[in-house]
């Protein structure tokens, strides 16, 4: 008799029960907006950006509305004009070409290597051809590059760089938190990330004027002194004029849910790591699979996992895809030619102008890609393995 799985794959952990009475109360008051407080109360999104601040080792933080507008108004503050080019990742979700869009910047696409990390190479050579300045450095799926390398070409030739860590709040690369790095990091706060607010970002920098004008685009109106985790009032004493408002600050309610997640966000990432070690382990050693392994500089944690399908003939990959779908396991495959739900292949962009990126093709064609929800334990993960395996066995065979 076959396996089956049954669980969704979109089924999130329950809100804290701290977090769902929290919400209640402010429900009760009916002050959701950011700035809708009594007096010099504290709100719930100005606690979020000092609680955060302090978790990840920043000077400011600055909640938003969404991962893609903290990249986006971070670009901003960062200078980035219409017309300027601006590298990244040719493998990685779109919200992150579409923040480079928005503020008409040209995206220079980055090859990504076969373990998923931008090709520091290519870095250097699209950096010193194209003159671009500014490194939106995506880690896609939760894969951190060589930092210690990434860091030098980059300080060597002048990059300022804005991190991605939509994957990776709470990974590491020896020892320092992704986000640490660059001169502004940008994370997510959507249902899938690692807390969950539905939608929702959060911007971080140590850089007091970026940041001043990145609560000036948020929509501070003349109430930056309200912020958390703000840079002193001087530093907006001529931006404040200069600094378009594109209102985009996180409110009240989702700021509430995020402070109760908080606290659990360590655990989480050793659950999610659980998961994630128990399920490379075993995809590992099915014929005609290939994980990328991880390097030991990088603390990551695994709330998805992706796998190379090398020993199944491309022609038979959607069918090996629809095969594991019957059985319950949802994979997502990088390689479709036509965007799918949230998958989609750099050449799908067509506001970006086209570009070639053979390897990072050769490496999206044979990309699977499974989440990991904490809602699933050791033995549905053990599940899931045997599943693949057992249909991947139809197909290497072909």
């Amino acid at each position: 008799m076959q396996k089956i799985f049954t669980k969704p794959f979109t089924q999130q952990e329950a809100m804290p029960e701290a977090g769902i009475e929290a919400v209640t109360d402010l429900l009760r008051t009916g002050r959701l907006h950011r700035y809708n407080m009594v007096a010099d109360e504290l709100s719930a999104a100005s606690q979020l950006e000092q609680d955060y601040a302090q978790w990840q080792g920043r000077d400011y933080c600055l909640a938003c509305t969404s991962c893609g507008y903290a990249l986006h108004i971070g670009l901003r503050a960062m200078g980035v004009t219409a017309g300027d080019g601006v590298l990244t990742n040719g493998y990685t979700l779109a919200p992150v070409p579409g923040a480079i869009a928005n503020v008409g910047a040209r995206p220079i696409l980055v090859e990504v290597n076969d373990h998923y990390h931008l090709d520091l190479h290519d870095l250097r050579h699209k950096a010193e051809t194209s003159g671009a300045k500014v490194l939106v450095l995506s880690y896609m799926r939760g894969h951190m590059p060589d930092m210690h390398q990434l860091m030098q070409i980059c300080n060597e030739l002048g990059i300022q760089v804005l991190e991605d860590c939509a994957h990776t709040m709470g990974a590491k690369w020896q020892g320092i938190r992704a986000g640490n790095f660059g001169v502004m990091a940008a994370f997510s706060l959507q249902t899938y990330k690692h807390i969950n607010t539905g939608e929702g970002g959060l911007l971080v920098s140590n850089d007091k004027h970026m940041m001043a004008k990145a609560i000036m685009h948020s929509g501070s109106y003349m109430l930056y002194e309200r912020h958390g985790a703000a840079p002193e009032a001087e530093a907006f004493t001529d931006i404040r004029y200069t600094s378009p408002n594109m209102s985009g600050r996180m409110d009240n309610m989702r700021a509430t849910l995020a402070l109760a997640q908080l606290p659990r966000l360590e655990e989480n990432c050793q659950r999610w790591n659980q998961r994630y070690d128990l399920l490379a382990e075993q995809l590992a050693k099915v014929p005609g699979l290939y994980i990328p392994p991880r390097h030991a500089d990088e603390a990551y944690v695994g709330s998805s996992i992706q796998f190379m399908a090398q020993g199944i003939a491309l022609a038979h990959l959607p069918d090996f895809v629809q095969a594991c779908a019957k059985r319950g396991v949802e994979l997502k495959w990088f390689g479709e030619a036509e965007p799918k739900a949230f998958t989609s292949r750099y050449d799908s962009w067509h506001y970006v102008e086209p570009q070639h990126l053979p390897n990072t093709l050769a490496v999206l064609e044979k990309t699977l890609d499974m989440r990991v929800p904490l809602t699933f334990d050791l033995a549905d993960c053990q599940l899931l393995a045997d599943i693949i395996a057992d249909v991947c066995g139809d197909f290497v065979q072909q």
